[in-house]
């Protein structure tokens, strides 16, 4: 594929003001780097900033599920699960080693609020809704075989289980699997590049001025159309730089721990409810580690300042030793946490729980399509719907001068499902080649299918670890930047290793610019993320 690098970004920021682009997208989240796919698959002339990092807001941050939402039933949203049903099995067929079928298990306890009879009725129509298409369909289980399937679970007022199916991705890595898509069909990306100002002709943005975070110099970057792809920073946003703004989101704040899986063995994923039976707490085991969360709490403030609480890792702690008494979780055995921000349309609910998922497009009138709240699973649907109704402010010239979408291919043409399949089979082949073992190489395949023999060909004498040819594959075509980027959104490490990764920065540091400076990035994360721990 494509270099899509620092030295990409530097060209791409040179060709912003000798273009007039179709659109503009303003935002490097999921929603952004779907529509910038999606708008490139057209043909359109697409130019794509985000003020930050590539997936440094929210779409780093989620449950890092693929998923229908089975509660979602409970409020009705049918066409909601429908569509995140369906866009489920897309995305296993899509993007394989980004994706991955899960099953889940749903301990049911006396007094549960959703009763057994009820849930067996929800199971049924979940499978109905992905048209049976499911990895596997639905069980029940009694309770002896609740226990056996899940020897940890508290056994009192155990009445049985259910056990589904959905999934679980590399969220951040899909955002940037998906530019690195868009790259290749010839849009024009760069990060750290920040919106100042919007200019006007008859009311209409015509142009965007953009600061360089890194050098401090601007540009002007003119296009037919603009989108705005920010998640919570949507209001924040259109404040700052729209004429005029009514605002239309209702913030949440999610939190999750990360725990060893020695510490935690879960073979499945686990769904547990709060005291309150409102909340829904998963428990997602990986190949790195474990997963437990989220939290679902109005937020406020500004995104960029969002990080976990005293208050929020003893919420989770009490409802997973709840379930799993034997376990004992303490402070001590959490590896690390996270905390984002969901941006969730206002629509007038009681509380931040009964906010609908559904997402809303915007056509301003000034000129820019605004799309806000949705699911992470329907991403795709989702940016082509948006793109659709960007057209809407094209001359019928322009429209008939662009192809329909497709992004129903595989993201990375790497990495099919067949292709995938044959990388983990090639594996031992590039095993005996190298200094790595087995198991290691298996987890570069599973992480980048056929593309795993490009980066073993970055391998060196010299190198030490497998998280340098990770880290030498980021710098070069993942427009990675610095450590703190590498740590967060391009690797694991900050939220699997005991040290966060932090032992390995010596072999590291010098493969990319600015050491000094990244090194203190991921510092600073750290020191505001891991706050509670000095609670």
């Amino acid at each position: 594929m494509r270099e899509f690098s620092a030295k990409t970004r530097e060209e791409n920021i040179e060709k912003f003001p000798h273009h007039v682009y179709d659109v503009l997208i303003v935002g490097g989240g999921i929603n952004g780097a779907g529509i910038a796919r999606d708008a490139a698959s057209r043909g359109m002339k697409v130019a794509l900033v985000e003020a930050d990092d590539f997936a440094s807001g929210t779409s780093s941050r989620s449950s890092k599920l693929i998923h229908g939402g089975i509660r979602y039933l409970e409020n009705l949203e049918f066409s909601l699960v429908f569509e995140a049903l369906s866009e489920r099995a897309k995305l296993f067929d899509i993007a394989p080693h980004l994706s991955h079928p899960l099953r889940f298990v749903l301990p049911v306890y006396e007094g549960a609020r959703v009763g057994m009879l009820q849930l067996g009725l929800g199971m049924a129509l979940y499978d109905l809704l992905s048209l049976y298409e499911a990895p596997e369909l639905f069980e029940h289980l009694n309770k002896d075989e609740a226990m056996q399937r899940l020897p940890m679970l508290d056994p009192k007022g155990l009445k049985g289980a259910y056990v589904y199916s959905d999934g679980y991705m590399d969220d951040d890595r899909l955002v940037i699997e998906s530019l690195r898509s868009a790259n290749e069909m010839g849009a024009d990306i760069a990060n750290y590049m920040k919106v100042v100002e919007a200019h006007y002709q008859d009311e209409k943005i015509t142009a965007m001025t953009c600061e360089d975070v890194l050098s401090g110099k601007q540009y002007s970057i003119r296009a037919k159309h603009f989108i705005g792809g920010l998640g919570p920073w949507t209001d924040i946003f259109a404040d700052n730089v729209l004429k005029k703004w009514r605002h239309i989101l209702r913030p949440t704040k999610g939190i999750h721990i990360t725990v060893a899986k020695e510490r935690a063995p879960l073979k499945q994923a686990v769904v547990m409810f709060s005291d309150d039976q409102k909340r829904i707490i998963f428990g997602i085991p990986r190949h790195e580690m474990v997963i437990f969360g989220t939290t679902d709490t109005d937020y406020p403030g500004n995104p960029r300042e969002v990080k976990t609480e005293k208050e929020d890792i003893d919420y989770l702690l009490a409802v997973v030793n709840k379930y799993f008494p034997g376990l004992d979780l303490i402070e001590k055995d959490i590896l690390s946490s996270y905390s984002g921000v969901r941006p969730l349309v206002d629509d007038g609910s009681s509380s931040e729980g009964k906010t609908s998922r559904e997402h809303v497009i915007i056509e301003d009138e000034q000129n820019i399509t605004f799309v806000a709240g949705g699911k992470y699973t329907t991403y795709r649907l989702m940016a082509k719907e948006v793109v659709d109704a960007a057209l809407n402010s094209f001359s019928a010239e322009d429209r008939m001068s662009f192809h329909p979408s497709d992004t129903d291919k595989a993201i990375n043409p790497m990495v099919t499902a067949d292709l995938h399949r044959e990388a983990m089979r090639l594996s031992e082949v590039w095993a005996r080649n190298s200094k790595f073992s087995l198991a290691e190489i298996k987890i570069l395949a599973a992480r980048h299918g056929l593309e795993t023999e490009e980066i073993l060909q970055r391998e060196r004498a010299s190198t030490k670890s497998i998280w340098q040819l990770e880290a030498k594959h980021a710098a070069a075509k993942t427009m990675c930047l610095n450590l703190r980027d590498f740590y967060l959104r391009r690797s694991p490490l900050f939220l699997s290793e005991p040290d966060h990764g932090l032992s390995l920065l010596p072999i590291l540091e010098d493969l990319f610019a600015d050491a000094a400076r990244g090194k203190e990035l991921l510092e600073q994360h750290i020191q505001q993320e891991l706050r509670w721990r000095q609670s």
